[in-house]
């Protein structure tokens, strides 16, 4: 017990302040799970692709500093198959608790609705949104053998030329191939789908020449962009990318308005709580602002996002519908 003696006021009051600024300094549990300890087991982040992939770097990453913040063992469970279906549908059918999370894609939150690959009504009968991490641009490329050098020569190219033009998908119903029925339907044009079963297929026919365009990933392309295998016409995203500042959007060269993404998001089975909600989205919104987060997402041609839960929610719902219109004007049927 310390023993205050006349005149050690002025220590008295720089220890209350000391003892204010230390609890301020503390985390604050959210009010709904104050007494919980959450978490106090394993959290699973259910990552429904492959391990190595684009999605399992995201996942490995926010599972690695979330698992720093909370103390507790953060584990990516991989469960690839069914074009993400079969991971989704896993978290759509666990306790909705906290301890199950989902890393979803738009090809799995998005497009995978509009084609109706899931068993269930709507993403509102599925899931909690939490927080959209980040969104990726495409970039059109064409074969340097096709002389279009812009999105407008492009589009004049292929009304001159109906049915001359072929491009590479990563196969029916994926995002690239969405982003080229889009494209046709706003330029007005008729491109010809050659699908095929991944990415890296398609990319090695569109350099061989087999096919003349063709929407690819922004990192992948560019050392075939910047050897003149590929000649890139335009980004899909609403700004220009730093990787390629000289390449304008589609948006502003020749379609106003056109949008194409990937983006990828934290999502809680139907049915969490509001508070638990809330928790996580303030937790992986801290975890976004973190430098090497951030430099690891945009380095990978991303642009980080974060916002409320609510914006996620409604960005989704905007996006299932913008792609619904493209499936069902280009008449597309999930394989």
């Amino acid at each position: 017990m310390q023993i205050l003696h006349v005149g050690s006021s002025r220590v008295v009051h720089y220890r209350l302040v000391a003892a204010v600024i230390f609890c301020c300094s503390l985390p604050v549990p959210s009010p709904a799970l104050a007494g919980e300890s959450y978490p106090n087991k394993p959290v699973r982040i259910v990552c429904p692709f492959p391990p190595g992939g684009g999605a399992d770097a995201v996942a490995r990453l926010l599972a690695e500093k979330f698992s720093a913040r909370v103390g507790k063992p953060v584990i990516v469970d991989n469960r690839p198959g069914a074009g993400g279906t079969i991971g989704a549908e896993i978290v759509a059918k666990s306790v909705a608790d906290g301890y199950t999370l989902l890393l979803g894609s738009s090809s799995v939150l998005a497009t995978g609705p509009a084609l109706k690959r899931q068993r269930y009504q709507s993403l509102a009968d599925a899931y909690s949104p939490v927080l959209l991490v980040s969104s990726i641009a495409y970039v059109l490329v064409v074969h340097p053998a096709l002389p279009a050098k812009s999105v407008v020569e492009l589009i004049q190219f292929a009304k001159a030329q109906p049915g001359r033009i072929n491009y590479a998908s990563s196969g029916i119903g994926t995002a690239s191939h969405l982003a080229m029925e889009l494209f046709d339907d706003m330029a007005h044009v008729h491109l010809v789908h050659v699908p095929f079963k991944g990415s890296s297929l398609a990319v090695i026919s569109l350099i061989g020449g087999q096919v003349q365009a063709g929407f690819n990933n922004l990192v992948p392309a560019l050392p075939h962009i910047k050897s003149g295998r590929l000649r890139a016409l335009g980004v899909s995203g609403p700004s220009r990318w730093p990787g390629l500042p000289e390449v304008a959007t589609i948006a502003e060269s020749a379609l106003p308005g056109y949008e194409a993404l990937q983006w990828y998001g934290i999502v809680l089975p139907f049915g969490a709580s509001r508070a638990m909600v809330d928790h996580l989205n303030r937790e992986f919104g801290v975890i976004l602002r973190l430098p090497e987060v951030r430099e690891h997402l945009t380095g990978e041609g991303g642009e980080v996002a974060g916002g409320t839960p609510q914006e996620f929610a409604a960005y989704m719902r905007r996006d299932v519908e913008k792609w619904s219109r493209v499936v069902q004007t280009a008449d597309i049927r999930a394989e």
